[in-house]
């Protein structure tokens, strides 16, 4: 839907704009090409968003030109479809290349950049430069800022209804993430686009260079960071493994657990933070079952006694704060075998997330190999431990995620 109404968006700009002619062409042709170049180097801020800084906020310096250098200041229409044609040429490369690309995402920009220069046209005239003096440069940095926080704020509401509708989140809790990784490095992107508009409308042409190297260097250094991020995920994928090869879980028996775990996180309204550390818990929640006599048969822990599966949760966290960096992931796993309720009081030391693991690896393992129950079952089973063994909360939670059509 969010593709189909940029497209829509997109198609009727450039007719509008194939019409009436394209003003000031060298602009637009230096601007587009940084929104192309930007849209080709873009990364992703964490495992579900990917952000282009640099297209963005050459999409928004280039809603806000005004001043000597600007005769006639692009329309809304020339805004739209330059945005438009030059993302998509900026996601042809990586198409090709077999590169991560996500449309929905790029639309977004485009929507939120037409909302942007909307506003921005309505609060300036036509007439509106800077004249020099200091009344004036504070009235137009502050419209130039109010259109920055309107794009924003649209791309923040389309980015949490398309975390609900795609990740079942609740919509408060994603727009709650949205305006996070806004404040992160949405700002910085705004800045940049009012930077480069305020720059080109003085000196020309030559400011998009000085203004988009530094923004430049500093998406390097997020991509290396985020390099970091994807191989300390693969090192904690391993550590998972080494249960299967032992023959301690059945082959994919903890990346399922951590599926299960992470969509019910997702219905419950994590941060992504705690997400992060909930899937971590999941993957690693068996690693203390190495230390026992013998594996269970089929991976099953739940054969095991109370006893067992508690001593294998603490030597589990033992052996993971020994990395030293997953001190939050093993607090989760040395509690993730703990009943929900101790004698006649609900056990208040046990994180959210234990429950949630706790959960997640009962239902795996009445579905999954070991006994092949149907889903129904499953919850029939689960439903009998609510209140003692399992957190309500979760187990209510689980009910709405298999009643999706959650499938391992």
């Amino acid at each position: 839907m969010i593709a189909f109404a940029g497209g829509v968006l997109g198609l009727v700009s450039l007719i509008l704009v194939s019409r009436r002619g394209l003003t000031e062409w060298p602009f637009a042709l230096v601007f587009g090409l940084l929104i192309a170049v930007g849209e080709m180097v873009q990364f992703r801020v964490d495992r579900s968003r990917n952000r282009a800084p640099i297209a963005t906020s050459a999409a928004l310096g280039y809603l806000m030109l005004r001043g000597p250098a600007v005769h006639l200041p692009p329309d809304l229409a020339q805004i739209v479809a330059v945005t438009g044609l030059a993302t998509l040429a900026g996601i042809l490369p990586r198409a090709v290349a077999g590169l991560g690309w996500d449309l929905v995402i790029s639309s977004r920009r485009v929507l939120s950049v037409a909302f942007a220069a909307v506003v921005f046209d309505a609060v300036t005239a036509d007439r509106f430069y800077w004249n020099g003096s200091w009344t004036h440069a504070m009235l137009l940095t502050g419209t130039m800022l109010l259109a920055v926080l309107s794009a924003g704020t649209i791309d923040a509401l389309v980015g949490a209804g398309q975390a609900t509708e795609r990740y079942n989140r609740p919509f408060p809790a994603a727009l709650r993430d949205e305006l996070v990784v806004m404040g992160r490095i949405g700002m910085a992107m705004g800045i940049s686009g009012v930077l480069l508009a305020a720059g080109t409308s003085l000196l020309g042409l030559w400011a998009p260079p000085l203004v988009v190297v530094p923004l430049l260097l500093t998406q390097f250094a997020f991509r290396r960071f985020a390099s970091a991020q994807r191989t300390y995920r693969a090192t904690v994928r391993s550590m998972a493994r080494s249960t299967e090869i032992a023959g301690f879980s059945s082959p994919g028996q903890n990346a399922r657990t951590a599926s299960l775990a992470v969509a019910i996180g997702n219905d419950l309204g994590l941060t992504p933070t705690r997400m992060e550390a909930l899937e971590y818990a999941a993957l690693l929640s068996g690693v203390g079952q190495l230390a026992l006599a013998d594996p269970s048969p089929g991976g099953a822990s739940l054969l095991r006694t109370r006893e067992e599966r508690q001593r294998a949760a603490e030597i589990g966290a033992s052996v993971i704060e020994r990395s030293g960096v997953l001190g939050h992931v093993a607090e989760i796993v040395r509690h993730s075998n703990d009943p929900y309720r101790q004698g006649r009081a609900s056990n208040s030391d046990i994180p959210l997330e234990s429950g949630i693991v706790n959960v997640a690896l009962a239902y795996e393992q009445l579905v999954g190999e070991g006994t092949g129950q149907s889903p129904d079952k499953a919850m029939e089973s689960i439903g009998l431990g609510i209140g003692a063994e399992y957190d309500p909360v979760v187990v209510e939670s689980l009910r709405r995620v298999v009643g999706r059509g959650f499938r391992f």
